[in-house]
């Protein structure tokens, strides 16, 4: 059999999973189900001996995220795409297909949305294999989830009769389905020839370029364009924003699996979960009915979720039933199970009052750790500061604001304009106003600081840059 190369699909910014889930820091990025990520687990579960090194295609904003996560697993990506700004799955997927293709243009590929949950991974590898027959003979194969309930939040695929045999195979598509009313969708469970569209698709790269071509010929030269332009930048593959911005935004469904004719649809049997809400976050973590995770204790509740985010605050629920209760340290969800594809409406009601919680996340991911701010005050503000191991900030300086650093674990090498200085636990440095300055962590673990800014400005865009390892402007 030849080698699949998976693509996975990690630039998204879905909002039903707030407040862990954010603009800043999507869920596909956040250990929802255990210690690893989402996008972890699914670049797990697309490896092994079937699978080539995967694609991965991201925002600017997740890059970092994204190569820190794989490197974490051991995965090495054979190219990560840099989206200059979100154009739905089509751009997406034909610019990695060109990719894969540009060394082997019958190369079979394997896209996959990076937020999923597949609890059985060799199970769903075993699903894939089996229809990679269907995909070398020239079929766009689209992965059908057998529906265990009358899902309203999800679009279905139409199969002329229900699959049959213990061992599944690909077969004909009669139709999409877009997401049904509750009526609708009973009636669909009920006969059995309806299956969840998974958004999973198996296809050669030759025959989905020519589709693209049959069917989205200017979506496919904007694509080629943005490719053609790609800048290379320190690791990743950037590609070109003018190119880009001419690419319609348009779902590879819209653009083209509703209008081939080479459709097949494989029936994959085991669980699977796309995480679209804190209830379906609840059906996957559920025992005896209800669901804790973190400082969380639950007394007589019933079909209950209760999760806490925030070290040091627990959540306590008494008598709850049908419940969802999420604590994050600067905002708390509270709503019944039953309305959780509302929590999109509340975060457009967040942003449009202008509440930073609507999209940003408390602690902020950057290329060398992350910074969460612990107190903020007129004119003072006091941060939690990891850096990696080996990892430096870029020379900056400030115009509004001066610095004090505390090292509580490890040890900096800092830079005051000419002086540099190691600066151990328990010791303290000063940045005056306009200094020239830069933190490192020589160390092999991981070094942190508690940062004191005092001025009458504090937002993160007072920083002028002078050099930066990680190519930042």
């Amino acid at each position: 059999m030849a080698t699949i190369h998976p693509v996975l699909l990690c630039g998204g910014s879905g909002t039903r999973l707030w407040p862990l889930s954010r603009k800043s820091y999507p869920k596909q990025f956040a250990a929802l189900l255990g210690e690893e990520s989402l996008f972890q687990a699914s670049a797990r579960r697309l490896s092994g001996a079937l699978f080539a090194a995967p694609v991965v295609v991201t925002a600017d904003a997740f890059r970092f995220i994204a190569a820190e996560q794989l490197d974490e697993t051991g995965i090495m990506p054979s190219a990560l795409l840099i989206e200059p700004e979100g154009r739905d799955t089509a751009a997406a997927i034909l610019a990695a297909t060109l990719q894969v293709a540009h060394d082997d243009s019958r190369a079979l590929i394997l896209v996959a949305p990076s937020d999923h949950v597949i609890p059985d991974a060799q199970g769903f590898r075993d699903t894939v294999a089996a229809a990679a027959p269907t995909a070398e003979a020239r079929r766009i194969v689209t992965f059908g989830i057998t529906p265990d309930r009358p899902e309203t939040g999800y679009g279905y695929l139409e199969l002329a009769a229900p699959p049959s045999g213990e061992t599944p195979e690909p077969l004909p598509l009669v139709a999409f389905v877009e997401k049904p009313n509750a009526e609708r969708a009973k009636a669909m469970l009920a006969d059995g020839r309806h299956l969840w569209n998974g958004g999973l698709f198996l296809f050669r790269a030759d025959v989905m370029i020519d589709a693209a071509r049959r069917h989205a010929p200017d979506l496919l030269t904007a694509v080629e364009a943005a490719l053609g332009g790609a800048k290379r930048d320190l690791g990743f593959c950037r590609l070109d924003a003018v190119a880009w911005a001419k690419a319609p935004a348009i779902s590879i469904d819209y653009a083209i699996m509703e209008k081939a004719d080479n459709l097949s649809v494989m029936p994959y049997t085991g669980r699977w979960s796309d995480l679209g809400d804190w209830a379906s976050v609840w059906r996957e973590t559920q025992e005896d009915g209800s669901a804790t995770s973190g400082a969380t204790t639950a007394i007589d509740c019933e079909g209950t979720l209760l999760r806490s985010e925030a070290p040091g605050q627990r959540i306590v629920g008494i008598g709850l039933q049908d419940i969802v209760a999420v604590a994050m340290p600067d905002a708390v969800l509270v709503a019944h199970k039953d309305r959780a594809q509302d929590v999109k409406a509340a975060v457009a009601a967040l942003k449009q009052e202008g509440a930073r919680q609507a999209e940003t996340f408390p602690r902020d991911h950057r290329p060398w750790g992350w910074f969460e701010s612990l107190a903020m005050g007129d004119r003072f503000q006091v941060k939690r500061i990891v850096v990696h191991p080996g990892a430096a900030l870029s020379l900056q300086s400030h115009h509004h604001r001066s610095e004090h650093w505390i090292v509580v674990q490890g040890t900096a090498r800092v830079t005051v304009n000419d002086d540099v200085r190691l600066v151990t636990e328990n010791q303290s440095i000063y940045i005056p106003l306009g200094a020239k300055h830069r933190m490192e962590n020589p160390g092999k673990l991981p070094m942190v600081l508690i940062e004191v800014q005092t001025g009458p400005y504090l937002g993160e865009d007072d920083i002028v840059r002078y050099e930066d390892v990680y190519a930042r402007t």
